[in-house]
């Protein structure tokens, strides 16, 4: 048997070693705002949308091409791209670009970021499907690791086409419906004053189009200016070489009610619309684009589509039941936790 101040060395380093494997590499920290006033009533100007009588939390932000890189890399460390959760145009179409793949790169490294007209690791991901949002959301509730994502929030049995599933029960991250999405943009209590509710035409507080000055002004966004003014270079000339997209909440002070950003311009998101499962179902993207005019930013405008559908202008932004701690925060303090019980736990021992 090894000398004890040899086994309590070893001891030692191995519950280091396994606190180190607990905290993952590169979590991702979905910003989440909730969104209260449960029992609020439809929007009845605008397609009768956003009434919902709970509380709930949706994304401050869209996703970004970070955060799915991150999963990429996760969810397919060995480059097989399965359910085709990676789409080439992400590296190749220089307007939103985006991810690349890399077959050489070793394994769990073989996604990057491209920085194309900056760093683009904080600009909305695009090209994905309902199916690959729905299994990013996946990837979120089984807590970032390696494991499938056919099952959690969605369980998706390899499908890539065909009709959508409904919301599993117990799911902590899931594609918003429509009525979430609709009320987290354009509801506020205050509408027409204190205690005065309302819908506005943008999610951006107002009833007025916005400009498209990237920065602090209030009330701008990413779109098309009188269908012709791109917001990114302030000219209606377009370039297959430019990339469009802006940083996630690039506009400062022109958020929500609820505080979230990018619900008018930037790209379109999923929702879920009423997120019941049904033959030949479709799946709802709305928020308009930075190809778009003002009409598609505005609560008015639906576009439902196919959840097989993958754009150049359209992403993930995801919801929430409850208050979910950061992934990041959760795990490191469980660490933290395990190590310094095993810590105290040694000093007895060593006492003893």
């Amino acid at each position: 048997m090894l000398p004890r101040f040899i086994r309590r060395l070893l001891a030692t380093h191995i519950a280091a070693v396994l606190c180190l494997l607990a905290v993952p590499a590169h979590a991702v920290t979905i910003d989440m705002v909730t969104v209260g006033n449960p029992g609020n009533a439809n929007d009845t100007i605008d397609a009768g949308y956003g009434a919902v009588n709970y509380e709930y939390q949706i994304g401050k932000y869209s996703v970004t091409i970070g955060q799915y890189t991150a999963f990429l890399n996760a969810a397919d460390p060995n480059g097989t791209n399965p359910n085709s959760i990676y789409n080439a145009s992400m590296g190749t179409d220089l307007n939103i670009a985006g991810i690349s793949y890399a077959s050489g790169a070793s394994a769990g490294a073989k996604y990057s970021v491209i920085n194309n007209g900056g760093d683009s690791s904080n600009r909305p991901i695009t090209y994905v499907s309902w199916f690959d949002a729905a299994r990013f959301a996946n990837w979120m509730t089984n807590g970032q690791g390696t494991g499938s994502t056919e099952t959690g929030a969605y369980t998706l049995n390899n499908a890539t086409t065909g009709p959508a599933v409904a919301k599993n029960p117990g799911a902590t991250f899931y594609i918003p419906t429509e009525n979430e999405w609709h009320k987290a943009a354009y509801y506020s209590p205050n509408y027409g004053g204190v205690g005065m509710p309302g819908y506005f035409d943008y999610a951006t507080q107002s009833d007025t189009a916005p400009g498209n000055t990237i920065g602090g002004g209030s009330n701008q966004a990413n779109y098309r200016l009188n269908g012709s003014v791109y917001s990114v270079t302030q000219s209606s000339s377009f370039s297959s070489s430019q990339n469009y997209l802006t940083d996630v909440g690039a506009f400062t002070n022109s958020e929500s009610f609820y505080g979230t950003f990018d619900q008018s311009g930037n790209v379109f998101q999923w929702n879920d619309e009423d997120g019941l499962a049904a033959s030949g179902s479709l799946r709802g993207l709305r928020g308009g684009t930075w190809l778009n005019d003002a009409f598609f930013l505005s609560s008015s405008n639906r576009a439902p589509n196919a959840p097989s559908g993958e754009f150049s202008n359209a992403g993930i932004r995801l919801a929430s039941p409850v208050p979910v701690p950061e992934p990041s925060t959760l795990v490191m303090g469980l660490a933290g936790i395990a190590c310094g019980g095993w810590q105290m736990y040694r000093r007895r021992r060593v006492r003893s």
